[in-house]
């Protein structure tokens, strides 16, 4: 009997445990239900579809469903299909959102800020400070976005040209292309012929202005410029293929192009009623200098590696996914 009795309290732990676990699952289960598909955009160059890549993998590791909706355009494009829900997060730079989308100054450099107390003066902040937080309390404000922690590379724009084009005309800064200018043709991006923060701005800021400017697609300037189609491009700094090409980026000595930091940029409204994404898409916060996403693009644009893969093997690199895929 006594064995008996044992048998059975056995058999009953055994199934509480199992009611357990089926109830664990379930509970994991409705918590996963509850989870909701994140569309993530891109724009139409290499390096964003690499950080979109990285901001899928991040959500899927996280038990996220994801629609990828990258290469989407240029700014115009993915920035009215986030503030129209259409997409609900992608990666912008400090200076667009400040300039090319919120028509503001760039910030100016200030000095220190002396301590109330008559002790040690209170540094001023940088404008690249100063840029993420006029961007980031503006595009709340209007737009009802999010600007999560920069990512930690900042991508700005210079101009380059060849080394035979810089001892041709003996160029080392932006400045020095006054007189030269008016000989060369530009190939550059189509919005950077328009925007304020591009062409437009930059002649007004160094009082030259270009022979000619060719609007091409940013993956074909380099080719262009190293074959001698055009003479000098605005290109991005973090790009892989100024070095594979051998060309020469210009000093901004005017200080004209305004900081590029990237960072991720969310719904405010898919915010509040899933809060633990911000801890997800911040985990690539601080993590990508500019010589990683410069290596990064060099591997899609010069290796032909698939943007997703340089983008998880990164991602697994730096412990952010547990797995290669």
């Amino acid at each position: 009997m006594r064995h008996s009795l044992r048998v059975f309290a056995t058999l009953l732990a055994a199934l509480g445990m199992l009611l357990a676990s089926i109830a664990g699952a379930a509970s994991i289960a409705a918590q996963d239900d509850d989870k909701p598909t994140i569309s993530v955009g891109s724009k139409n160059f290499t390096e964003q579809i690499i950080l979109g890549e990285m901001i899928s993998l991040m959500l899927e590791d996280a038990g996220y469903e994801v629609e990828r909706n990258l290469n989407l355009g240029g700014l115009a494009v993915v920035h009215e299909a986030l503030v129209n829900g259409e997409i609900d997060v992608y990666v912008e730079y400090t200076g667009t959102g400040l300039v090319a989308v919120l028509g503001m100054p760039v910030p100016t450099a200030e000095g220190a800020t002396p301590a109330a107390d008559g002790g040690s003066a209170t540094p001023a902040p940088s404008i690249a400070d100063m840029a993420y937080t006029q961007v980031s309390e503006a595009y709340l404000e209007e737009f009802g976005l999010v600007w999560l922690d920069e990512l930690g590379f900042n991508n700005t724009y210079a101009l380059a040209v060849t080394q035979e084009t810089a001892e041709e005309y003996d160029l080392e800064k932006t400045s020095d292309l006054v007189g030269v200018a008016e000989e060369m043709t530009m190939g550059t991006d189509p919005e950077v012929l328009v925007r304020e923060d591009g062409l437009p701005g930059l002649q007004d800021t160094y009082g030259f202005e270009f022979d000619d400017a060719v609007a091409m697609d940013s993956g074909l300037m380099y080719p262009a410029v190293a074959g001698g189609d055009v003479d000098i491009i605005t290109a991005f700094t973090t790009d892989g293929r100024i070095e594979a090409l051998d060309l020469v980026l210009l000093e901004d000595d005017l200080n004209f192009f305004p900081p590029y930091y990237a960072a991720p940029v969310v719904r405010q409204d898919l915010l509040e009623e899933h809060p633990e994404l911000e801890q997800v898409l911040n985990q690539l916060a601080g993590r990508i200098d500019d010589a990683t996403m410069a290596e990064m693009n060099y591997q899609v644009d010069e290796e032909g590696q698939e943007p997703i893969d340089v983008a998880r093997a990164f991602l697994v690199e730096e412990g952010i996914i547990s797995t290669g895929g």
